[in-house]
């Protein structure tokens, strides 16, 4: 049984797993801060966690959605990014943006399972923003692919 919840202002945030989504501690850092993180728990504690940043008026991005490596492939994934959706849209915003990984075929998938729909590349956005090089499935991370869903 999952339950999702707001991180208290108390609570450190799991930068863990905030980690394995965004491997910049410092641009987590930055957006943890400015946004709404909530997090998956299970009886063993906190199991996932995701963060919605407001960008625009009346536009929100889910910046960072991350599971439990151990707990991959259980639905987790899909019942944070659905609660983001609903969480946004009873903070009364009504855009949801996402960007992800051009070589993240497994989140790619999975956001559009959610409703999103591509909107964009962002080109070169890994290389301008982070120092060190990233790959994914075996291909080196260029590209991010931006995706949004009217609510």
């Amino acid at each position: 049984m999952i339950t999702i919840r707001r991180l208290e202002t108390s609570e450190s945030p799991p930068m863990e797993l905030l980690l394995l989504a965004d491997p910049s501690e410092q641009l987590v850092q930055e957006y943890i801060h400015r946004g709404q993180c909530f997090v998956a728990e299970r009886e063993e504690g906190i199991v996932g966690v995701y963060v919605l940043l407001p960008t625009r008026p009346d536009t929100v991005e889910l910046v960072n959605v991350a599971v439990e490596e151990s707990l991959h492939g259980q639905g987790i994934g899909k019942q944070l990014v659905n609660h983001a959706v609903q969480s946004a849209r009873q903070l009364g915003f009504t855009t949801i943006e996402v960007g992800t990984g051009s070589t993240g075929v497994g989140q790619l998938a999975l956001y559009q399972k959610c409703g999103f729909r591509m909107i964009g590349i962002d080109r070169d956005f890994f290389i301008r923003h982070y120092d060190e090089e990233i790959y994914e499935n075996g291909m080196r991370l260029y590209d991010m692919v931006r995706l949004s869903q009217d609510l």
